[in-house]
């Protein structure tokens, strides 16, 4: 049985397939649609350079933009940064990029920044940032070579050049923090909001 009672249709503002899987699996019946944005010029027009809060703008800017064109619809936005330090990593652009990441990463704690955002007729409603801490093991050139050859294209559509729903939970040692929110999506947190405004059966 579906979860949802909202009056419009509940729509998630992304296509990643973990997001998806997410709300699926939560029982929430829902659309997904392309955020058309320019994701890295919000992000330099911003000034921001706090990888919350950068997470937090670009899960507004979804939710907003595709808000605009669906009246009545709750609209979920989400974005995701990894920091480590005061580094900001992007979606390497191929194996060169993603060596070069994983070289920096092992050995290394880093922290993923998932927010969430809901936007109801063009307005924020609701928003959240978490966060978890990833420590990855010491690994040498051989290991590095290994996983690559291992994970092939994958990498270079996750930043970090990991999924560890995937081959890349082989490069841990440690991980503080839920399985939604390294996924992309603060689901508990979400799911919270939508029961406030009884927008769920359960």
């Amino acid at each position: 049985m579906g979860q949802w009672l909202g009056n419009s249709p509940l729509i998630l503002a992304s296509q990643s397939s973990a997001r998806k899987m997410l709300l699926a699996n939560a029982g929430l019946e829902f659309e997904a649609v392309t955020a058309d944005i320019d994701e890295r010029g919000i992000q330099t027009a911003s000034k921001l350079s706090n990888p919350r809060e950068i997470a937090l703008l670009l899960a507004r800017e979804k939710a907003k933009a595709v808000s605009a064109n669906r009246p009545g619809s709750y609209v979920i936005g989400a974005d995701q940064t990894l920091a480590l330090g005061e580094r900001l990593f992007n979606k390497p652009a191929g194996r060169v990029q993603a060596t070069a990441q994983l070289r920096d990463l092992a050995g290394n704690c880093h922290e993923l920044n998932s927010a969430v955002a809901v936007a109801h007729d063009g307005k924020i409603v609701f928003e959240d940032v978490s966060v978890a801490r990833m420590t990855m093991r010491q690994m040498t050139e051989a290991d590095l070579s290994a996983y690559l050859d291992a994970a092939g294209d994958a990498v270079t559509t996750s930043v970090g050049a990991y999924q560890l729903e995937g081959l890349g939970v082989h490069l841990f040692e440690r991980i503080e923090g839920d399985h939604f929110t390294i996924l992309g999506l603060p689901l508990l947190p979400l799911l919270a909001f939508l029961r406030r405004e009884r927008l769920v059966a359960v």
